[in-house]
């Protein structure tokens, strides 16, 4: 690969549940490792197209109409933006944390198998205790196996009791979309960071996006508003080893001011408008939310350091 991630160009849902192939991709009937699966792929209509989608370029992508109506969400998630801030070079080995439905799959997928690179999916373990978990897997693998459109998807198990996502030191990226407070809530964003850590070579990169809770507020450790702390967010990171290369306003929401009464999730998409199992207030105002759109969501760059920190002496 003769271009690895130009950081020099940066100048730019519990909860979670209820956010061309490469030649180099063995063929589906060899044995992966344990957790691992390849989706199996098929064309739209059985058949080979004569012409395949121009998907190279992402604005290609962005107006793919497999997208459907959500590309309608671009306007507030502003995947082209985000993903130049974060240096993604497509013909790379890109790993995706918890893609939940697929709406940042939608166009990373395509995106990197138009351009040659490995889109790997690190989705809910397969053997998840949770139905619903289990569900959620099985819809996106058959959400993504259109071999036209997404190309080989790999597919890897992540949850509480995961191991390795991959192979240690073979991923040039890795990204998530809000998804930490996730991790928080059920005890084990550390290690999340640490598996991700695990898995990119020196020099990787990690971009991060969630809901961002002001710095003056307290922070939930289990984040049970959706809401994380940025600061928070960039110590867990350096605890598991990475540098935090730069940060972007590009998804931040000035109107947003974090303290919903049911959480992140009144606003959209979402727009829960009452508790589990409880009726609508009479003077809950649905508008007002709407209007505020989707949340203040930080964004953030880390790297992993090309070289190991030396050992203290002693």
């Amino acid at each position: 690969m003769n271009q690895k991630f130009q950081l020099g160009a940066i100048a730019a849902s519990i909860l979670l549940v209820t956010a061309c192939s490469d030649p180099a991709i063995e063929p589906a009937e060899t044995e992966l490792p344990a957790g691992e699966t390849q989706v199996e792929t098929e064309t739209a209509s059985g058949e080979t197209p004569e012409t395949a989608p121009e998907m190279t370029a992402i604005a290609d992508v962005l107006a793919g109409e497999w997208r459907g109506t959500d590309s309608d969400r671009d306007s507030q998630r502003h995947p082209a933006e985000t993903l130049e801030f974060f240096g993604i070079d497509p013909t790379g080995t890109i790993i995706e944390v918890w893609p939940g439905s697929g709406w940042y799959a939608d166009i990373l997928a395509p995106w990197i198998a138009a351009n040659g690179g490995q889109y790997i999916a690190a989705h809910f373990p397969l053997s998840s205790e949770s139905a619903s978990r289990r569900n959620s897997r099985a819809s996106f693998e058959a959400h993504v196996s259109d071999h036209d459109v997404f190309g080989n998807v790999r597919m890897v198990d992540f949850g509480q009791n995961s191991g390795p996502l991959v192979e240690p030191g073979t991923v040039d990226a890795v990204l998530t979309f809000r998804n930490v407070h996730n991790w928080m809530m059920f005890g084990y964003a550390e290690r999340a960071f640490a598996d991700f850590h695990a898995a990119l070579r020196p020099g990787g990169l990690l971009g991060v996006v969630d809901h961002r809770l002001p710095s003056t507020r307290e922070q939930d450790p289990q984040a049970r508003s959706g809401y994380v702390q940025q600061a928070y967010v960039i110590a867990m990171a350096e605890e598991a080893g990475f540098e935090l290369v730069a940060t972007s306003e590009v998804n931040a929401n000035p109107a947003d001011t974090a303290d919903h009464p049911f959480g992140v999730w009144t606003l959209p998409p979402v727009g829960r408008s009452s508790g589990n199992g409880e009726a609508v207030a009479e003077d809950f105002d649905r508008a007002h939310y709407d209007a505020i759109g989707e949340s203040d969501r930080m964004t953030l760059l880390f790297r992993k350091p090309e070289t190991a920190p030396a050992e203290p002496a002693e």
